[in-house]
Parts: C-alpha cells; sequence; structure tokens
C-alpha cells in the first residue's frame, strides 16, 4: 500500500501542480489548505482534502492522528516581498510560526521526510547576479527573511530528531500545465508573465517595467523564469531522493539562464499577436539587477532534468492558460 503524502498548501499555484505529479507517480496524497489563495477544484486527481489553518493546532493535530504521515511537503506562506516590508508581522507569523508548529508537529508524530517550499529571496543581492547554494545568505525584505528562519529552525530539527528534509530554493516560477489544466489563478497576482498575459486580454490597462537604467543589456532587470511543470518535478526528484537515503540539504531550483522584462514582454507580444502598452516605472527598492540560479546541484544530487527550459515554452503556456480563464468568466 503506498504510503500517504501530506501536502501543505497544495491547493496553489505551485502546490496543486505538486500534488498532480505525486498522485500520478502513484502516491496517496492528502491535502491541507486553507484556500486563502488556493482553489479547491484545483486537486483533479482524487487526492483527500482537509480546509484548515495551519496556525490551528487542535486541527493539525487531528490531522496527524488520523493518518500515519513520514512525509511532509510544505508550500503554505505569504509570498509578496513589496507586501512582507508594509505588513512584517504577518510573514513571520504565517511563514516562520506556523512552520515552527507545523514542525512540533512533524516531530511528534514522527515524520522523516520533509520537503520545504523556499526562495532565492534568501539570497538578496548575491555577487554577480548568480546565486548558488554556498553564496551569502542575505534577505533584504521580511519575506526572504521568514523563508530563511524557517530553513535554519527546520535544519536543527533535523539534526535533533532524525528527520531528513530538502530545502527548494525557487527563482521566477511561470507559466502553467501544457495541457491548461491548471495554472496561476489569483488575479491580483504580481508575477510579470500573467500580468502581460492578463494586459494583453485587455484585463489589465498596462504593464510596467521598473527601472529602465540598470547595468543590463538593454537596461531592464534580469531573473532566471522557471516553467512551474519543471519545478513541480523538482519536488518529485527531491522527495526520491531522500527516500533513497539522501543526506539533508538545499538545493536551487532554476535553469541557470536570464531573460530580462523586456524580452519577456517582447515573447508575450509574439505569442498574443496584441503590442502591449508599457510604462517605464522608477527602480522598486530592494530589486536586484540580475537574480540568477546557478543549479548544478539538483542535478547532480537528483537526476532532476527540465523539459520546458526556455522563455517561449513558458510564455506559451502561460498564454493558452489565460486565454482559457478569461473565456470562462
Amino acid at each position: 500500500m503506498p504510503e500517504t503524502v501530506l501536502v501543505i498548501g497544495g491547493c496553489g499555484y505551485i502546490g496543486s501542480h505538486v500534488v498532480r505529479q505525486l498522485t500520478e507517480s502513484g502516491r496517496k496524497v492528502v491535502v491541507y489548505d486553507n484556500l486563502s489563495t488556493g482553489f479547491r477544484d484545483a486537486l483533479t486527481c482524487g487526492e483527500v482534502f482537509v480546509e484548515g489553518e495551519l496556525a490551528d493546532r487542535e486541527g493539525l493535530e487531528e490531522l496527524f492522528q488520523g493518518y500515519s504521515f513520514k512525509t511532509v511537503l510544505h508550500f503554505a506562506a505569504a509570498i509578496i516581498a513589496p507586501e512582507s516590508v508594509s505588513k512584517p508581522l504577518k510573514y513571520y507569523g504565517n511563514n516562520t510560526r506556523n512552520t515552527l508548529g507545523l514542525l512540533e508537529m512533524c516531530v511528534k508524530y514522527g515524520v522523516k521526510q520533509f520537503v520545504f517550499s523556499s526562495t532565492a529571496a534568501v539570497y538578496g543581492f548575491p555577487a554577480g547576479g548568480v546565486a548558488s547554494e554556498e553564496s551569502l545568505l542575505a534577505p533584504i525584505n521580511p519575506y526572504g527573511t521568514s523563508k530563511l528562519m524557517s530553513e535554519w529552525m527546520l535544519r536543527d530539527v533535523a539534526a535533533a530528531h532524525g528527520m531528513h528534509y530538502v530545502v527548494l530554493r525557487y527563482f521566477n516560477v511561470a507559466g502553467a500545465d501544457p495541457l491548461a489544466r491548471m495554472g496561476q489563478r489569483t488575479p491580483e497576482a504580481t508575477h510579470l508573465i500573467k500580468v502581460a498575459c492578463q494586459a494583453a486580454l485587455g484585463m489589465r490597462e498596462n504593464v510596467s517595467i521598473y527601472g529602465t537604467d540598470y547595468p543590463t543589456p538593454d537596461g531592464t532587470g534580469i531573473r532566471d523564469y522557471i516553467h512551474i511543470e519543471d519545478l513541480a518535478s523538482a519536488h518529485i526528484s527531491a522527495l526520491e531522493y531522500l527516500e533513497s537515503g539522501g543526506k539533508s540539504t538545499e538545493m536551487n531550483v532554476g535553469y541557470g539562464q536570464g531573460s530580462s522584462v523586456r524580452q519577456v514582454l517582447a515573447i508575450v507580444e509574439k505569442a498574443s499577436g496584441v503590442v502591449l502598452n508599457v510604462l517605464e516605472a522608477e527602480r522598486r527598492p530592494g530589486d536586484p539587477a540580475s537574480l540568477v540560479a546557478k543549479a548544478d546541484k539538483i542535478r547532480e544530487l537528483t537526476g532532476w532534468q527540465p523539459r520546458y527550459d526556455n522563455l517561449e515554452n513558458i510564455v506559451a503556456d502561460a498564454w493558452r492558460w489565460e486565454c482559457k480563464l478569461a473565456d470562462s468568466r
């Protein structure tokens, strides 16, 4: 009988793609989510769903008593970096304190494997705009700090209680399921590719470029965009790595190639056939000129191989998904 895996925050954008791939791989999955940003109907493969708050200790206790979880994947978090600056306690409460409560439950009920959703924001401004797992950890906002604090808690809990973990540090996640079964559904999402696609569909008046005077080839910021399906498969690879006896570690998840804001917008225009109304604005505080992953480690340790690693694939799938959403309204 396959082991039941617990996924915290499995109804959200990233979590739902991972849940689908977990189920497709033959695993039984229980999803715990408060639906604050996720959607119940994102679960399409017969997964068990339990609605609840991560801060609800009694609810978590009941959940862990009802199953014998040995593996937990944790996605639930507030993720908007600018908001974290104005609402830091929200981030330290939702991201750090709630992770503490979850780890307490994992220790109490003997969880052995933990995969944690982290972020490149833990690096802040990496030297040369490229971050490896050995880069200085220097977050510049409460979002990044709240995630790094969670990483440290996980590290120390694992050392004390025999748990093994993988921390996955995401770069810029984008795109949608190539079959348009699921994708980013938050209407007010701030992801550049989603915003640009919505602008092309007339759902937004314009799309803004924040900063055109960076020391980059076209003056706009450069980011490492990763397709959601490749990010999801990285979680499966990380879990299989732990199941095969892999040691606890942190891994970047990106392609190691950067694209500028202008390049992204040009590809959205090509995919949509629409000339975007682009506004040029001042730089936002805390935005690095470039943030690209050095992501050799996950390939070497887990054998993970991306399948959709070019910007055209990412934009094409995002555009298909946004058109489907628009048609359903």
